[in-house]
């Protein structure tokens, strides 16, 4: 199993920057995709970007020039630098990893780090 631990979420003014981190750990696996999402209270869980383990990149499209991800594969870890924040940015971002693991194909996701875009 794949287990995901964000860091990096907290309070910042609108305008301000963030890095999140993601760091994968485990036994027997090889992570391919990885990526963020991010939900607020009430509503579905949205991509924010994804990437690819050659580096292909997709973005949710309210975060597109503003957020880009980025992954260290020898550190098996993918970060998210988010620019320009927005106060409608304000949500818990989640960590994701599609790996396999004894032959199959799982899903894995982190608890979550709260980030806070307010003035």
């Amino acid at each position: 199993q794949v287990h995901l631990v964000e860091s990096g979420g907290g309070l910042v003014q609108p305008g301000g920057s963030l890095r999140l981190s993601c760091l994968a750990s485990g036994t027997a696996w090889r992570i391919y995709d990885m990526g963020w999402y991010c939900q607020v209270p009430g509503k579905q869980r949205d991509l924010v970007a994804r990437i690819t383990r050659d580096g292909s990149t997709n973005y949710g499209d309210s975060v597109k020039g503003r957020f880009t991800i980025s992954r260290d594969n020898s550190k098996n870890t993918v970060y998210l630098q988010m620019n320009s924040l927005k106060p409608e940015d304000t949500a818990v971002y989640s960590c994701w990893a599609k790996s396999l693991v004894s032959g199959s194909y799982v899903d894995s996701w982190g608890q979550g780090t709260q980030v806070t875009v307010s003035s």
